[in-house]
């Protein structure tokens, strides 16, 4: 079986080409304007022609739901350009296949789950600290999904007591994205994370609103684990330390705290690196294919 899968990233989209398992081929395409991006795609894939299903993994926000008229799309994005453009639906129409699609979140957390730092778990969270924060979640091997994906980067959180500093996202200033992301620490520091000292006063204030995001995933009773992803979560080797003591003494002695076992193995980096992306884009086809011979039978 040929899976294309795509990483429709917001900087760059990373193509891959699996054949009975094994990835065989590889492309990049830088994101520009939809046109071109799309484009640059297609050329990858025509190349690759004979495949039975195409897996995308996007940046969002994007339509998830099969019976809505924006499934496949990108919706309400601030990327310029990019807002209401039909991915899986153009890819699907050229190349005659299923098309998967969803949240890079969610992909790279599939692929995590199935090959990663969440191997042998059904049911775990997979967060991404970087230009934004996002988190996927995963029950039962597949995404977690209701009226659409989860947006749980955009939660607010308890604020450090003394760190009254308003944050940066355009839509709630001191949200999770607001205060903890790669540009939200550099708007705060004047620098970029990997520039920033261990024992910086930042990072106290970058690990709470994390930590707090935690607290939140920890409260929804399903991730078993929480996988992070993303260059701030996997460049600064202290952070998730941090994160990992703020959670314990946020959540306190609340609950069944034998569920969560010890915090060094519940919350823990990302295993794939750059590579969950695509792979879990290869699993959002692979799923798509299965659904179609499904129905078919």
């Amino acid at each position: 079986m040929k899976i294309a899968g795509v990483e429709l990233g917001g900087t760059k989209c990373l193509c891959v080409l699996s054949q009975d398992g094994a990835i065989v081929e590889h492309a990049r395409v830088d994101t520009t304007d939809p046109a071109t991006t799309m484009a640059g795609i297609e050329a990858a894939l025509d190349r690759w022609r004979g495949c039975d299903a195409i897996g995308i993994a996007s940046f969002g926000p994007v339509g998830i739901d099969p019976a809505a008229a924006n499934y496949g799309h990108i919706t309400a994005t601030t990327k310029p350009g990019w807002a209401n453009t039909d991915v899986a639906g153009r890819l699907r129409r050229r190349y005659g296949v299923p098309a998967g699609f969803h949240t890079d979140v969610v992909g790279a957390g599939l692929a995590e789950g199935e090959w990663g730092a969440a191997k042998g778990l059904a049911d775990h969270a997979y967060v991404t600290i970087g230009t934004g924060i996002g988190v996927g979640l995963i029950a039962g091997g597949k995404p977690v999904v209701g009226m659409t994906h989860q947006e749980l980067g955009h939660v607010r959180p308890v604020r450090l007591a003394g760190d009254d500093w308003p944050g940066i996202c355009s839509f709630h200033g001191d949200c999770a994205e607001g205060l903890a992301s790669g540009p939200a620490i550099k708007a705060r520091a004047g620098v970029s994370a990997d520039q920033i000292a261990e024992h910086s006063p930042i990072w106290p204030q970058v690990a709470h609103p994390i930590a707090q995001l935690c607290h939140t995933l920890v409260l929804t009773g399903v991730p078993r684990r929480i996988v992070f992803g993303g260059g701030v979560s996997l460049g600064v080797a202290w952070l998730l330390p941090m994160v990992r003591r703020m959670l314990d003494t946020s959540l306190g002695d609340y609950g069944d705290r034998s569920l969560i076992g010890n915090l060094d193995d519940y919350i823990v980096p990302a295993a794939l690196g750059a590579e969950a992306g695509p792979l879990g884009a290869i699993l959002l086809g692979q799923h798509a294919f299965e659904r179609r011979s499904f129905t078919a039978s």
